[in-house]
């Protein structure tokens, strides 16, 4: 770079009188580098000129040249582009916006300061420097040349300044105003110091005559002087009188003071005693009401409940910082303590006492009797406690008020409820199901059979009549009819019997009358502990407020209450409550406290159901979904919900294992051995099955359990059949397997089972092949030796002897075939089908009615036998004149004579 710039000293501005201070190896931006050089000068001549000057190599590259140059004080931007990171790229702004890459950014910061330090040294126009480092601006010229040829200049630049316009117009104006100004200027010049030297001397005579007006000034100086200190002792004497004035205006505020302080004090005292009072002072009707007040009217229990929600607010008001000190305030909150101490042990006595309780009692009482009413007239219902729950609830306030003042009373009052209600609901549930067991064993109290009840029910007739003696009193829980429905399954009868035989009862005995009264029992007993169950949970949920909180309290003192239907913790220590569960769980918790007998009377009722006929669990499965769908809908985590779900996974095993019994009892089936085969018993039985399971579940919520029951019984049936089928000897195989598929076909085709869809087709697969089979096995045998003659010959023509050259064969020539035809004249064709017909009748049973299907299909078979016949005979004895001797239309006349005969 150094030899560069010496080059372009000494061809291009040492000519010019020019200097290079800094040199910079540039490109346009955006463009291929074609590469020149920006140069910053100034003119040795006076005044001096700065310049920027862009040099470039010639087309031949062989020298320099001068391309364009820029005078500095036209420059109004330099733009750096960045000031922290390296950037090689800047701008110049003269007439327009010159874009720059330096070859490297060293090269420009280099050229930018040199162009900042003639900036600062030749113009007074300064240049804007933008993105450019205050450091580098700061720091003079690296370049040493560049600082000696900046050094050579500094006297000229002393001796030189440029005049400012203003000036300039001033010359303009002198040399205007002199006529010799530019011709001679030395005349000028002595002109100018002429005037000059008279200018001074009027100056200094100025100043010479302006003396006495100065001493008069000092004078009127002197004279404010001592004005000045006249005012400065009056206003110390202001001063000093000020001062007592102020120490009095002192006192006056601080007494002003200690007023204001007094009566703010008086207001913050009279502020705070109306608080105590208006809070803290419980009007002594109130108080009245909780000592005295009647307990068992609607007015006087509504006095009672604002009188403890009252003296609830006086107990629970905020005292301020420093109240509870005060002895006024300890004597009337011990005052409201004892009220609220008498009160809660007055109520919880009133509740506990007999004229709240006596009425669950007299229900108790009352329902003795009425369980006997009911079991005489056989009335199906539950007792409404409705109005036991009315009058209760009017003590739903002070309940919620005991609950937030005495845990530890409405704890006692929470389970002398529950005890009294469980025994009262395990009296009336169990006589309940009693009446619910006799409807559905079909007898009186008497002991008289009904009309529908099933022959083969002897067992629960016998249990049934056993629960009577000649009192005709019945036995709670202890009756026998409880025996006989939890009874173990090995009592029942181990034989082998049908689908319909589950549960000891078979077709004929069961009547569709029996099933839907059992369906509308079930029914009943279900919409009757529905509305009981929500009565009692709504009940409790409004009078023991436990819908109003999240959580229920407890203490450190474990007390664990078991029960039979589950088991209610809770702890509590001087009644201060800490939370153990969600109040929904309590709710639960006390409900299956109260209802405990519920879930093993209804497990009772469904093994008697069972046991009765196993076909209700049919009925069961459908109304206990539906139950429970209802159920969950309300309130899934409820305690009717969660107890009739877990009915219904007993109901769902004894459908299980009914259909686990009928796929044994399949399996395990004989035949005789003396007798046709015909439809099998369990087919026909499997076809009531599902016709009487399409119509109990029709929108039934549990489709999917019949649709999986279906499928393991469809696939139970079809391995059956196959068997019996194998196992039989006096049926053809192919005609049981043909007789049963086409009955399930049929039943499959009417019911219209979606999910049996593949089975139904497989079932018509199956009936198709084996008629098939059948048709062509019992075809073979009255033309057995021309079927045998016909197949020798096929089999030559299958050697490869051709059809036209079989006549030649010693075993089937002419005289063969025609001794053959001989011996099947249309008499003893009609002879042998005959035969056949009545051997077919005596495979096939009555019930299918399949004979003619399978007549005609052997019709059908003759016919392509004998065309195929007459088509080998015209192949392979072509010319001879041999036919058959009978036609197709005597084979027709044939079988329709046969078939009307018969």
């Amino acid at each position: 770079m150094t030899a560069i710039k010496h080059a372009l000293q000494r061809d291009i501005f040492t000519p010019n009188d020019e200097r290079l201070l800094s040199i910079v190896n540039v490109c346009k931006a955006g463009k291929k580098k074609r590469n020149c050089f920006l140069c910053a000068t100034v003119t040795t001549e006076r005044p001096v000129q700065v310049n920027v000057v862009k040099v470039k190599k010639s087309d031949k590259g062989d020298f320099y040249k001068r391309q364009t140059a820029w005078a500095l004080r036209d420059l109004a931007v330099v733009d750096a582009k960045d000031a922290v990171k390296e950037n090689p790229e800047f701008d110049l702004h003269f007439d327009k916006v010159y874009k720059w890459v330096a070859s490297s950014t060293v090269e420009k910061n280099t050229f930018i300061s040199c162009i900042w330090k003639l900036n600062q040294r030749y113009l007074r126009k300064k240049i804007d420097f933008i993105n450019v480092s205050s450091q580098l601006l700061e720091e003079s010229v690296p370049s040493g040349e560049n600082q000696s040829v900046a050094g050579g200049d500094e006297e000229a630049v002393d001796e030189y300044q440029e005049l400012n316009a203003r000036e300039e117009q001033d010359i303009e104006i002198m040399m205007e105003g002199c006529e010799y100004a530019i011709s001679n200027a030395e005349a000028f010049a002595e002109k100018l110091s002429r005037e000059l030297q008279v200018l001074d001397g009027a100056n200094i005579q100025s100043i010479m005559a302006s003396e006495k007006q100065v001493n008069i000034l000092m004078k009127l100086l002197d004279e404010a002087l001592k004005e000045v200190d006249q005012i400065e002792l009056k206003l110390s004497s202001y001063e000093e009188m000020l001062q007592s004035v102020k120490e009095q205006m002192d006192q006056i505020s601080e007494s002003n003071h200690l007023i204001h302080l007094s009566n703010t004090n008086n207001v913050k005292l009279l502020s705070e005693i109306e608080f105590l009072v208006n809070h803290m002072d419980l009007a002594k009707g109130h108080i009245k009401a909780l000592q005295e007040g009647d307990l068992t009217s609607s007015r006087g229990i509504e006095a009672c409940t604002n009188a403890a929600d009252a003296l609830l607010q006086c107990m629970n008001v905020a005292l301020r910082p420093g109240h509870d000190m005060l002895h006024a305030v300890k004597q009337q909150q011990q005052r409201f303590s004892d009220l609220r101490e008498q009160f809660a042990r007055r109520l919880a006595i009133h509740l506990y006492s007999a004229s709240r309780f006596t009425l669950i009692l007299s229900f108790i009482k009352g329902h003795d009797q009425s369980s006997t009413l009911a079991q005489h007239s056989a009335e199906l219902t539950l007792p409404n406690h409705h109005p036991f729950h009315r009058d209760l609830l009017r003590y739903a306030k002070l309940m919620e008020w005991l609950k937030n003042t005495d845990y530890g009373k409405y704890e006692g009052l929470t389970k002398n409820y529950m005890d009294y209600l469980s025994r009262l609901y395990e009296r009336e549930i169990k006589d309940f199901f009693e009446v619910a067991k006799i409807k559905m064993t079909g007898t009186t109290r008497e002991g008289k059979k009904f009309a529908t009840l099933p022959r083969k029910e002897s067992a629960v007739k016998q249990e049934t009549e056993s629960l009577h003696g000649s009192s005709g009193k019945l036995t709670g829980s202890t009756s026998s009819l409880n025996k006989l429905s939890v009874q173990s399954s090995g009592n029942r009868r181990s034989q082998s019997s049908s689908l319909l035989d589950m549960g000891n009862m078979s077709a004929s005995d069961l009547d569709v009358a029996d099933r839907t009264k059992f369906d509308k029992i079930f029914e009943q007993v279900l919409s009757e502990l529905e509305p009981l169950c929500l009565a009692e949970q709504d009940f409790i949920s409004k009078f023991f407020k436990l819908q109003q909180h999240q959580s229920i309290s407890g203490t450190t003192t474990n007390e664990v209450e078991e029960m039979d239907g589950g088991t209610l913790s809770r702890s509590y220590t001087s009644g201060v409550p800490q939370t153990i569960s969600s109040e929904k769980d309590m709710i639960r918790q006390m409900m299956t406290k109260i209802f405990r007998c519920i879930e093993p009377e209804l497990n009772n009722l469904i093994a008697l159901g069972d046991k009765i006929d196993s076909f209700n669990s049919l009925y069961m499965l459908v109304k206990m979904s539906h139950h429970v769908w209802t159920a969950q809908n309300v309130d899934p985590a409820s305690f009717l919900s969660t107890t009739l779900g877990n009915v219904l996974v007993t109901v769902k095993r004894n459908f299980d294992k009914c259909i686990s019994n009928q796929m044994k009892q399949m399996d395990e089936v004989k035949i005789s051995k003396k007798s046709k085969v015909g439809i099998l018993p369990f087919v026909a039985e499997f076809e009531e099955f599902a016709a009487l399971a399409e119509s109990i579940f029709k929108n039934a919520e549990r489709r999917g359990d019949l649709d999986k029951a279906y499928i393991k019984l469809i696939r139970a049936v079809f391995v059956s059949v196959e068997k019996v089928a194998n196992e039989s000897q006096k049926t053809p195989r192919d005609v049981v397997m043909m007789e049963n598929f086409h009955h399930i076909f049929a039943t499959l085709s009417r019911l219209k089972i979606s999910c049996l869809e593949a089975e139904k087709k497989e079932a018509k697969q199956k009936y198709t092949d084996h008629l098939q089979s059948y048709v062509i096995y019992s075809l073979g045998q009255p033309l057995e030796k021309l079927n045998h003659f016909f197949e020798g010959v096929e089999a030559r023509v299958a050697q490869g002897i051709r059809e036209e050259e079989v006549s030649y064969q010693l075993a089937f020539n002419k005289q063969e075939l025609r001794k053959v035809i001989k011996e099947y004249p249309g008499k003893e064709v009609k002879k042998g089908l005959d035969n056949l017909y009545k051997k077919v009748d005596k495979h096939l049973c009555e019930e299918e009615n399949l004979l003619q299907v399978v007549w005609h299909s052997m019709q059908d078979e003759f016919i392509r036998q004998y065309k195929h016949f007459e088509g080998l005979i015209a192949r392979c004895y072509p010319g001879s004149g041999i036919t058959m001797e009978f036609t197709i239309q005597d084979i027709l006349d044939y079988c329709s004579s046969i078939a009307q005969s018969h």
